[in-house]
């Protein structure tokens, strides 16, 4: 699904055959999650394949492994370079990129002492997410801040993501959405989560959540198209029945909500100023002008 004897991936200095990869069972990262991640997704556009905020992201990964104290000295232009490199040789353009950054063996609980680079690609054409998806609320809750690096992007942070996903799917939902240890909404099990209010946005402020990059280009979004949004708390009562919702994410992109706890939506999803960021955003994310889709008079 991800590789084949033809893929390539970058490990530690070099190109090599993904199939005939190798790492450590004695590393740090395997054993306690003690890694950073990103997810990264390449468009084919009609100039050719673009990594989409590719800056953003590498500054993330540099950001996520100074606060898990790990050693890491790539830059952000080495690590851009080496990803086009990946794409070229593995001959993708619509792709999902991993880097991983992972630790060297060492079974104490300390800082990691030594670093590894991997860098995945594989052919991407949208399968995390579908839309209009029944979504519950999770019993699981979003980490503590006051026990965790939330802002960085950590590989054991996410058994918190399966646990909640899993639980959602084994009740006949599509997903799940999260609460912050105060009650209030946070986020899916990988994506954040905005709703729609009387042709307004509305999302969790930062604090309890992983501010996404894809959160942030919705807000550019709305700059330009004319809708107003606001970060607020709020439950996820309140929440319930309102006009539309969606995920965001850059695996995800953006996803439309059918229900939350079985009481759907009102709108229908083409008559929502979501469906005009979900627009938007598949044009951007090819190079393409959505400026022609300032908000109409229906949605006002």
């Amino acid at each position: 699904m991800y590789y084949n004897e033809k893929s390539f991936l970058y490990f530690d200095g070099e190109f090599v055959e993904a199939s005939k990869a190798s790492t450590d069972l004695y590393g740090q990262s395997l054993h306690y999650g003690y890694a950073v991640f990103e997810g990264i997704k390449s468009y084919k556009t009609a100039n050719g394949a673009k990594i989409f905020k590719s800056e953003e992201h590498y500054d993330r990964l540099r950001r996520s492994a100074e606060l898990m104290m790990i050693p890491f000295d790539y830059s952000t232009q080495d690590m851009i370079d080496i990803t086009y490199k990946l794409l070229e040789m593995n001959s993708l353009s619509n792709a999902y990129i991993r880097p991983l950054v992972i630790c060297s063996p060492n079974m104490s609980l300390s800082k990691g002492q030594k670093s590894s680079l991997v860098i995945e690609v594989w052919n991407w054409d949208n399968g995390y997410m579908s839309n209009k998806m029944k979504v519950m609320t999770s019993s699981f809750e979003r980490p503590n801040p006051k026990a965790f690096r939330i802002e960085a992007k950590v590989s054991g942070h996410y058994v918190n993501s399966i646990l909640a996903c899993q639980e959602a799917k084994d009740k006949g939902f599509d997903e799940a959405l999260l609460l912050d240890s105060n009650g209030f909404v946070a986020e899916s099990s990988g994506a954040n989560v905005f709703f729609e209010k009387d042709s307004k946005l509305y999302t969790p402020k930062t604090g309890n959540i992983l501010p996404g990059i894809t959160r942030n280009t919705i807000f550019d979004l709305a700059n330009q198209l004319g809708i107003c949004f606001e970060e607020r708390d709020f439950t996820a009562k309140e929440m319930k029945g309102v006009d539309a919702a969606f995920f965001c994410g850059t695996a995800a992109e953006i996803v439309a909500l059918e229900s939350l706890d079985n009481v759907p939506f009102k709108l229908e999803w083409e008559n929502s100023v979501s469906a005009l960021i979900q627009k938007a955003y598949r044009h951007l994310v090819v190079e393409e002008d959505f400026t022609y889709l300032k908000k109409q008079p229906q949605y006002v």
